[in-house]
């Protein structure tokens, strides 16, 4: 999984990062083929907004937007958004039976 942070009109910490390499890494328990994760921390002029673009193999891309006023309850926010967002993905995958997301599209298709 390709992770990349990148801080638009705001300098991102050691710490920031971190925190959110650290939920990047959760993520993999939902045993989905993420390949790419896009995480844009932007200051705009009433906060912060925080945009996560994930890319998963054999499905369409997961796109989280979050604004607020701290830059931490931002960032924890869309956390919160993609966990639930991956974990529906999940429980769809699971919930038909299939082996993985190929043989899911593969269904749909039909």
């Amino acid at each position: 999984m390709n992770v990349n942070i990148t801080g638009r009109h705001i300098n991102l910490n050691d710490h920031t990062r971190q925190h959110i390499q650290a939920a990047m890494d959760s993520f993999t328990k939902y045993q989905l083929d993420i390949t790419t994760v896009n995480i844009v921390v932007s200051e705009i002029k009433n906060g912060i907004n925080v945009e996560f673009d994930m890319h998963i193999a054999h499905a369409n891309p997961v796109v989280i937007n979050q604004g607020d006023k701290d830059l931490d309850t931002a960032i924890d926010l869309a956390i919160e958004r993609a966990t639930k967002a991956l974990r529906r993905l999940h429980d769809r995958v699971i919930s038909h039976g299939h082996d993985s997301l190929k043989d899911l599209e593969l269904l749909e298709a039909e």
